[in-house]
């Protein structure tokens, strides 16, 4: 089972990084998006993290252009006509990922496999969407992609051990660390990660201690490179209730319940990093 060809679909913070690693890798990428605006910013943000690279001597000018060559904008998903390999970046939401994926199991070729980066969503439910639910699998990659090792590779009820193989030999291609894991709730990383950051926004909530507090205990404590409220900062308050809900509902277990104060947040639109103004605020 040979990739040589892929499409993203989803060009933010991490389709383009996994438009980008596919690109150095040296596979022929489809950056896949609805609107131009969108593939524009997304190219752009490769551009700017390749450049750094070079100037910081880690990479050469030429093979900088050689790695945007290999990146083709595309805003129909009827160019995945032509590919091996599919990867699911777009929002995560369930109603979206199983129209996309449905309408790739009529455009793409039998032999193309269908990942999504889902970093929550049951794959099992997402390959129920196709006619093909044993060459759909998860690939969860880390948040920033060119940097972060880890790919979660998640098989779904029919993914068959051929195409979970293809997917880990190429997880390698792109100079990451493969983990098989199963078809849970929030997988391994969120299943651990989501609910200390829960806890961390209830010790908050209880007036425990200050939210500097809290970080510092567990940067200082822990030896964490981030405290807790400043990563659910980054990764996005709607983001981390999101995925509190799913694990909540998925296990139907109350130590999964999202914190009131987390949900007051996002209701006041304090997201985070992105909108400002999170538990902390942001020039």
């Amino acid at each position: 089972m040979s990739i040589n060809t892929v499409m993203v679909i989803g060009a933010g913070q991490m389709g383009s990084g996994i438009a980008q690693v596919c690109a150095q890798a040296g596979f022929s990428v489809y950056l896949n998006d609805l609107k131009q605006e969108f593939l524009d910013r997304g190219l752009s943000v490769i551009k700017k993290n390749l450049t750094r690279q070079v100037d910081k001597g880690r990479m050469q000018a030429e093979e900088m252009e050689k790695v945007l060559a290999n990146l083709i904008p595309s805003t129909s998903l009827e160019d995945a006509k032509q590919v091996d390999l599919v990867i699911e970046a777009a929002v995560e939401n369930m109603e979206v990922k199983t129209k996309i994926f449905n309408q790739l199991d009529e455009i793409t070729p039998a032999h193309t496999i269908l990942a999504s980066n889902t970093s929550s969503l049951p794959i099992t439910e997402i390959a129920a969407a196709t006619k093909r639910p044993e060459k759909v699998i998860g690939m969860h990659f880390m948040n920033p992609v060119p940097v972060m090792k880890l790919v979660e590779i998640i098989r779904g009820l029919a993914t068959t051990d051929e195409v979970y193989q293809a997917i880990e030999d190429m997880t390698k291609q792109l100079n990451k660390v493969p983990v098989e894991v199963e078809d849970f709730p929030g997988f391994v990383s969120n299943r651990i990660l989501m609910p200390m950051i829960n806890e961390a926004v209830y010790t908050l909530y209880e007036g425990v201690a200050t939210k500097e507090a809290i970080d510092d205990v567990m940067k200082l404590g822990m030896n964490h490179p981030m405290g807790p409220l400043t990563l659910a900062d980054f990764i996005g308050l709607d983001t981390c209730l999101y995925i509190m809900e799913i694990l909540h509902e998925g296990f139907g277990d109350d130590k999964y319940r999202p914190c009131p104060l987390l949900r007051k947040y996002v209701k006041a639109g304090w997201l985070g990093k992105k909108t400002g103004k999170g538990f902390y605020e942001y020039a």
